[in-house]
């Protein structure tokens, strides 16, 4: 067979058609969608999962503060502090009244011996501490 003959014979085949092919689109808008979603799944649980044990630290800080034996001044100087710090950031009336009660509770702390009994005055700011604190 020649050439002529061969191409004779090829005439029905046509060149190359480009086709239109839009599944790259579909697939980076579906993969954005996708990131999205889950990102956003994602940062609600991490969400979720931090307030939780937020309000459970509070909470069990409230109970325990609370719960504080007022009759061993010292241990209790030092338990006020403790748990009381978890509540000072709540507001600027807590800041405060958290800074008057450290002041009023250093004459309890951080010496061998103690007075029995708190004042009346640190009794006050004890009771008004307590109950300015909420979960």
């Amino acid at each position: 067979m020649d050439e002529k003959e061969l191409l004779s014979k090829l005439k029905d085949v046509k060149g190359l058609v480009e086709i239109d092919d839009y599944s790259i689109y579909y697939f980076s808008a579906l993969v954005v969608i996708v990131s999205v979603l889950v990102l956003a799944f994602a940062y609600l649980l991490f969400t979720y999962f931090k307030h939780r044990k937020k309000e459970n630290t509070r909470k069990t800080a409230l109970e325990k503060l609370l719960q504080v034996d007022l009759s061993d001044t010292k241990k209790a100087a030092y338990e006020l502090t403790k748990y009381g710090a978890v509540f000072k950031d709540d507001s600027t009336r807590h800041h405060e009244m958290f800074k008057n009660l450290l002041n009023h509770l250093e004459a309890y702390k951080y010496k061998k011996d103690v007075a029995k009994t708190f004042d009346e005055d640190t009794l006050k700011y004890i009771s008004l501490y307590r109950e300015m604190c909420d979960v």
